[in-house]
């Protein structure tokens, strides 16, 4: 069930170059079905801006009714965002998520690019929590950007890519599953969609599921500001509510 709250902030703090770890509290997080769903945030109590900005849930526990997310501060919103330190407005849960449950295989390999790296981290989890050796591939811009490395040590192996080869691997995800020879029975990824088109070709013979960034004004598929291109009889999908987890094979890229 969708709803609107008034979430408590529990902490908030920069974790890397203009990266912010949001903590919160409230009883929508007994809402959050699977991990990859997202939240959409009213960023203060004015109407400048008016919009609210969707951030995806990173991680949470239902016993503490508590939630973490992890934005980047790029723009008018998101940077009003790093002020608040009392409550928000959150509506959510919102979206499909990462299957977790019906997963068939001995070994998941999850990939990142950038903002795309939170929403992984409880998937993650959980699929370790199932018994599945999970393998993480994770690229960032630079060494000044990277983020919650040593968490995801805890779940398995993780090899780091930058784009300018100051930390970790030179190059994109992509390089550092060739360069390391990285197998898998599934696959799981979130990034930009060039990265995600280059993922489904690299790993063309295994099944996958793809989150999608996409700008977006509702959050609830009444705009139609983020729809995308898919394969099929419907031409077209919302994000906000078909996604942003789609099957491999489901996007057309470009």
């Amino acid at each position: 069930m969708i709803k609107v709250e008034k979430m408590k902030i529990l902490q908030q703090k920069e974790i890397a170059g203009n990266i912010f770890e949001l903590k919160l509290q409230g009883p929508l997080v007994n809402e959050i079905s699977m991990p990859g769903q997202f939240v959409h945030i009213k960023v203060n109590t004015a109407n400048d801006p008016l919009l609210r900005r969707p951030i995806s849930i990173s991680s949470y526990d239902k016993k503490q009714q508590s939630m973490t997310l992890i934005y980047r501060a790029s723009g008018l919103g998101t940077r009003e965002l790093t002020n608040q330190a009392d409550e928000l407005d959150v509506m959510g849960p919102l979206g499909s998520g990462f299957p977790v449950e019906t997963v068939q295989g001995q070994t998941a390999v999850l990939i990142g690019g950038g903002i795309g790296v939170p929403p992984l981290y409880e998937c993650s989890k959980q699929l370790k929590a199932r018994g599945m050796n999970v393998v993480h591939v994770l690229g960032f811009e630079s060494k000044e950007t990277v983020f919650y490395e040593s968490e995801f040590k805890e779940l398995g192996p993780v090899y780091i890519t930058t784009a300018d080869g100051s930390y970790g691997t030179k190059g994109f995800v992509t390089d550092a599953v060739t360069a390391f020879n990285i197998n898998a029975d599934v696959f799981y990824a979130c990034g930009p969609v060039p990265m995600l088109g280059a993922v489904e070709k690299q790993f063309d013979g295994i099944p996958g599921y793809i989150s999608m960034e996409q700008r977006m004004g509702c959050g609830i598929g009444a705009c139609l500001a983020c729809v995308c291109s898919v394969n099929g009889p419907e031409l077209y999908k919302k994000v906000c509510t078909d996604g942003p987890v789609f099957r491999k094979g489901e996007l057309v890229y470009g």
